[in-house]
C-alpha cells in the first residue's frame, strides 16, 4: 500500500545508528551514545513518522527504543530473521548498514507491522534478570563439562569457579523472587500459577518475564505466542507432520521442564500424557501436547483467577 506517510528504518549496531526513510529518502547516521540518541530522536520528531522500525540486536536497540517511545514516536522492534527474509524476497542480497536501514524502512512501508507498547521498565528488568539466570546456568554447565577431561589441579580451579557461580545463581534467584514480591500484580499471579502441580518459582518467573500477555489472550493465540502451536505442513496430496515452531523460546523451554514434572505428578496432565501414549503417540509428541495443554490451563488460571485445586479447563 503506497502512502504519503513517512516510514523510518534504523540499523542499530554497537557504535552507530544508520537511519533511512521512505517515501522521501533522508539518510543520516548518529553514534549509538546518549547524545547521539537524543539528536536522532529530535530529528525524527520533525518527520512525524508513521512507523520507526528497528531490529532486535541483542540489547543494543533497547536505549534507543525507549528513548523513541518516551517521546511518543511509534517504534516497532522486529525479529531480524523476518526482515532478512523480506529483503531476500525483494531480491536485495547485499548487506551493509546503510542498505539494512533502507530495507527496514521498506519493510515498515510495505508490511506496516502493528505498533505495540514496549515493556515497562519493571518488565524489562525482570526479563534481563531471567536472561542473566540462564547465562549463569550455561556457565555452570560449561565448567562442569570441562572438568571431566581436566587434570586434578585444574579440576580444583574449576570447582572454585563452579562454587562461585552457584553462589551468584542462588543470590540472583533470591533477588528475582524479591523483585516479584514487591510487585503486587506479579505476586498475586505467581501465587495462583504455583498452585498448579508442575509450576514452580523458576517457571513462574519465566512466564511473568517473557509472557506478560498470559491471561489476556485466547488459547490459540497464547499457544502460538508460547511456541507450542502445531504448524500445518500440507501441500497437494501430502499431509505432513505438524511441528511446533516460532513463538518465544524462553517460554517454550520453561514449559518443557514444567510438562516433564506435570506428566508424572499432575493428575490432569499425567492422564492426558498416558492417553496419548496409549494411542501410539511418540513420547516427545505426547509431551509437546502436554506443554500446550499446560499453557492453556495457565492462561485460564491467570484469566479467571482459578484455584489450582478447582477443576481445570480441558485443552482442545
Amino acid at each position: 500500500m503506497e502512502t504519503s506517510e513517512t516510514f523510518v528504518g534504523i540499523d542499530v549496531s554497537a557504535r552507530r545508528l544508520d537511519v533511512d526513510s521512505l517515501p522521501v529518502s533522508q539518510r543520516f547516521c548518529e553514534p549509538n551514545t546518549e547524545k547521539g540518541i537524543a539528536s536522532l530522536v529530535k530529528r525524527l520528531k520533525a518527520l512525524h513518522p508513521q512507523i520507526v522500525l528497528l531490529e532486535a540486536t541483542g540489547g543494543y536497540e533497547i536505549p534507543l527504543a525507549y528513548a523513541l517511545w518516551d517521546e511518543g514516536l511509534p517504534v516497532v522492534i522486529m525479529n531480524p530473521r523476518m526482515v532478512r527474509h523480506f529483503a531476500k524476497a525483494m531480491g536485495r542480497l547485499a548487506k551493509t548498514d546503510k542498505l539494512d536501514a533502507q530495507v527496514l524502512a521498506l519493510y515498515a512501508q510495505k508490511v506496516q507491522p502493528e505498533v505495540r507498547p514496549l515493556k515497562d521498565r519493571d518488565q524489562l528488568e525482570l526479563t534481563q534478570l531471567m536472561t542473566r539466570r540462564r547465562q549463569l546456568q550455561g556457565m555452570i554447565s560449561m565448567e562442569e563439562n570441562r572438568r571431566r577431561t581436566c587434570t586434578p589441579k585444574v579440576q580444583g580451579n574449576i570447582d572454585q569457579s563452579v562454587a562461585h557461580l552457584r553462589r551468584l545463581l542462588k543470590e540472583l534467584d533470591r533477588e528475582i523472587q524479591d523483585f516479584i514480591r514487591r510487585t503486587p500484580l506479579w505476586h498475586d499471579k505467581a501465587v495462583e500459577l504455583q498452585k498448579i502441580i508442575g509450576i514452580g518459582p523458576v517457571v513462574t518467573s519465566e512466564l511473568l518475564a517473557h509472557l506478560p500477555e498470559l491471561g489476556l489472550m485466547n488459547r490459540k493465540k497464547v499457544s502460538a505466542l508460547g511456541g507450542v502451536a502445531p504448524i500445518n505442513q500440507d501441500s497437494g496430496q501430502r499431509r505432513g507432520q505438524r511441528p511446533i515452531r516460532g513463538g518465544r523460546p524462553a517460554v517454550r523451554r520453561a514449559l518443557y521442564m514444567a510438562a516433564l514434572v506435570a506428566s508424572r505428578h499432575n493428575p490432569v496432565i499425567r492422564e492426558f500424557y498416558q492417553r496419548l501414549r496409549a494411542a501410539g503417540k511418540p513420547p516427545k509428541v505426547a509431551l509437546t501436547a502436554c506443554m500446550r495443554k499446560l499453557l492453556v490451563i495457565l492462561n485460564a488460571v491467570a484469566k479467571n483467577h482459578l484455584s489450582g485445586n478447582q477443576p481445570m479447563p480441558q485443552a482442545a
